[in-house]
């Protein structure tokens, strides 16, 4: 069963809450907390690549956003997971998830 374009961007806003929603606990003191959540976080990452590749060109037109980056990012987590840097994780989180759920919302019309 094929997704819509709008159903992929529903995934990637959908995957960008989750992961902002367990940002707080990358840096807990309980380790175990701070792996899990780490791994959550990666996880989405890796949604929102996926989403973004099955995205067709026409929905991909805004040159603002680096789409191939987002798309690279989950081959590397998902096949390369050992060049992941958790500085680098931490600081798409901070600072491109929720520029990227803006420009989405905006696009699709809605403010979530």
């Amino acid at each position: 069963m094929s997704r819509s374009a709008e159903d992929r961007f529903a995934d990637i806003l959908a995957a960008i809450e989750r992961t902002l929603a367990h940002r707080r606990y990358l840096d807990a003191d309980d380790r175990a907390l701070s792996s899990m959540a780490y791994d959550a976080v990666l996880r989405n990452l890796a949604v929102i690549g996926e989403a973004v590749r099955a995205l067709p060109d026409e929905a991909k037109s805004d040159p603002t956003v680096p789409w191939a980056a987002i798309a690279g990012l989950r081959n590397v987590v998902v096949h390369e997971y050992f060049r992941v840097d958790p500085a680098m994780i931490e600081d798409i989180v901070d600072h491109e998830l929720v520029p990227l759920a803006e420009l989405i919302r905006r696009r699709r019309g809605t403010q979530e």
